[in-house]
């Protein structure tokens, strides 16, 4: 299992928001690009990065930032955070960014979706953020009516490859995952439908978020068969030696 160490930036500084509360920040590293180099120089194979500010707003705004990040280091990236148009998401993979994380748009435009796929294959994540079970989008500012697990079984159809699951209360908060979410998630991403939807469906990848506290925690994510686990704040607060984890899991 890949472990994915979290780089939230807001204000051009790497924070923390506590289930996914803007008013609720705790700021960790005024230098988002040392903090990439250090959990590179950690074992860390990819960094999960998101843009907070792009994602309140609807277009990246820490563009400058990424890029930065890009050139001081070697380890793959992903980056996710108000990318709303085709255009968002060219300026980022411009950048030589590994994968981009698609979430509002996913559920309010399928077609700008279809389309990112249609050009960027795998390249595209899609990231369901959920509040009791409901896609949460727009910076998770807005809980949807609509049931995360519904959306991945109709986005897997359309060629959606790789899910990034995030259980909002959990986020931030050093809690635990929510393993039945998440198993719930990967049964529903992996179960075989056969032919006869708009594409032949194969099974998706999921990569786990929120609540990691511990290594333990890391071991219950990693015994459900995920492709990675996204650790934040545990790995700011030390509640989790990130080389360890990726020693033990990843290696």
């Amino acid at each position: 299992m890949i472990i994915l160490p979290a780089i939230d930036i807001k204000d051009g500084q790497c924070v923390r928001l506590y289930q996914g509360d803007f008013a609720q920040v705790t700021t960790y590293d005024a230098d988002p690009v040392m903090v990439a180099q250090r959990w590179q120089a950690a074992g860390a194979s990819w960094l999960h990065v998101v843009d907070l500010d792009g994602a309140v707003r609807g277009q990246p705004v820490n563009i400058e930032l990424i890029r930065r990040m890009r050139e001081t280091t070697s380890v793959q990236m992903e980056v996710g955070g108000g990318m709303r148009s085709l255009a968002h998401i060219e300026q980022v993979i411009g950048l030589g960014i590994e994968r981009v994380i698609l979430g509002t748009v996913a559920l309010t435009d399928r077609g700008l979706l279809e389309e990112a796929l249609r050009r960027w294959g795998e390249r595209i994540a899609v990231g369901l953020d959920a509040r009791n079970g409901w896609v949460a989008t727009s910076g998770w500012h807005v809980t949807s009516r609509t049931r995360a697990t519904v959306l991945a079984t109709e986005l897997c159809t359309i060629g959606v490859r790789r899910f990034i699951y995030t259980d909002i209360a959990r986020d931030g908060a050093l809690s635990g995952p929510n393993l039945e979410a998440v198993k719930e998630m990967q049964r529903t991403i992996s179960q075989d439908r056969g032919i006869g939807q708009k594409n032949q469906f194969s099974p998706c990848s999921l990569i786990a978020s929120g609540g990691v506290s511990s290594l333990a925690d890391l071991r219950s994510l990693a015994a459900l068969g995920l492709e990675g686990a996204i650790v934040g704040k545990a790995i700011y607060t030390g509640n989790v030696d990130l080389a360890a984890a990726i020693q033990e899991l990843e290696r």
